[in-house]
């Protein structure tokens, strides 16, 4: 239990064994010998090693509850390999805290339903016109119609999925990934992306669940789950209807517009847009040279789009210690926060330096 937390925490923080033995004045050897089970340390070093790693000493010897399975990273080929030991650390660390939770309900109580699919799904997947129609088909079943689907986040927890957020990689190297804790789908995105990044990874992970099993083999699952996020986001019959059935050329300002309806890139509106045939390849290519000259695949142009939240977690722990589930300690951990900070947020309360300020600038308005 010890060594496995040890190890764990020390790559969540990004260090190596020799870094973490000069932050904590041990041997390297020694550290060695903590994370192989060989040796245990002293009260004075396991308080050191706590400060060391941001982790509360009891961290340490919490039983180890969850096994993130079939893990797949929507990553960069350059993305470091201690980039992502970070990554599944902080992951790991939520998904712990979500299980929890969960298992402090009753069990006549159900916080979050199970995911399944609908019945009406084809077995076999032949296509990627088949594709873009199970997009269609699963709108249809969670009653979302072809209109813009403002908040992916909630669509696909108020349907089973968990998300979890992280920030632990801020270089835009890593965009997210998808794994299942027991028969619990979860996806992972990173807070450094944009907002229509988030949703596109979102989509491309509800493709994976959807597609997997049921693609030919002459199929691949990366392009299918693609497809299935653009024509999730931006259907066909939607997307025809705000540029028409045939177009000679697609000013950047109307992908610019779907962006901020949609969610959905402008790059990737303009891949929708040559998929559906409302613009001939050679269009599509012009405007991608247009793209690139102009430095928009790397950051597009006009307002960015708004970044999504998840507060179901925080929004159960709430409701269990509503319902005295758990007391505010319990509360207070699940949520990562001391206890003196969870309770002036319970309570409402403005934090005091938040106060002092109002009251400056009362202060200095008046005179």
């Amino acid at each position: 239990m010890f060594a496995e937390r040890l190890e764990r925490a020390r790559k969540a923080a990004g260090l190596s064994m020799n870094a973490l033995a000069n932050e904590v004045g041990l041997s390297a050897n020694a550290i060695k010998k903590y994370e192989h089970g060989t040796a245990m340390p002293s009260s004075s070093n396991l308080l050191k090693l706590a400060k060391a790693l941001d982790v509360r000493t009891e961290y340490f010897f919490r039983p180890t509850k969850v096994k993130l399975e079939g893990v797949e990273y929507r990553k960069r080929a350059s993305t470091p390999k201690k980039v992502l030991d970070r990554i599944n650390g902080d992951v790991l660390e939520q998904a712990e805290r979500w299980q929890e939770l969960l298992e402090l309900y009753p069990d006549s109580v159900k916080p979050i339903p199970e995911f399944t699919l609908p019945n009406e799904l084809p077995e076999q997947i032949t296509s990627i016109e088949q594709v873009e129609d199970l997009a269609i088909q699963m709108r249809h079943a969670w009653d979302l119609g072809l209109n813009p689907i403002h908040d992916m986040i909630d669509t696909l927890e108020a349907k089973g999925v968990m998300i979890i957020t992280t920030d632990v990689e801020t270089d835009k190297k890593f965009d997210g990934l998808a794994g299942k804790i027991g028969s619990t789908p979860v996806v992972v995105i990173s807070t450094a992306q944009s907002g229509d990044r988030q949703r596109f990874t979102l989509a491309h992970e509800l493709g994976h669940l959807v597609v997997h099993g049921r693609l030919v083999e002459a199929l691949d699952e990366e392009k299918a789950c693609n497809t299935f996020a653009g024509a999730f986001l931006l259907p066909t019959q939607t997307l025809i209807e705000h540029l028409g059935e045939k177009r000679r050329h697609i000013e950047p300002r109307e992908l610019l517009m779907l962006k901020h309806e949609y969610g959905i890139s402008m790059l990737a509106a303009l891949f929708r847009a040559g998929q559906c045939g409302i613009i001939t390849p050679a269009t599509q290519k012009n405007l991608f040279m247009l793209f690139s000259k102009n430095g928009w695949r790397t950051e597009e142009p006009g307002k960015a789009y708004p970044h999504e939240s998840t507060y179901l977690h925080k929004q159960l722990v709430y409701r269990a210690l509503g319902e005295e589930y758990i007391g505010e300690s319990k509360a207070a951990e699940l949520l990562g926060m001391s206890v003196s900070s969870f309770h002036k947020e319970r309570k409402l309360e403005v934090p005091i330096q938040s106060q002092l300020a109002l009251e400056a600038k009362g202060a200095a308005a008046s005179n």
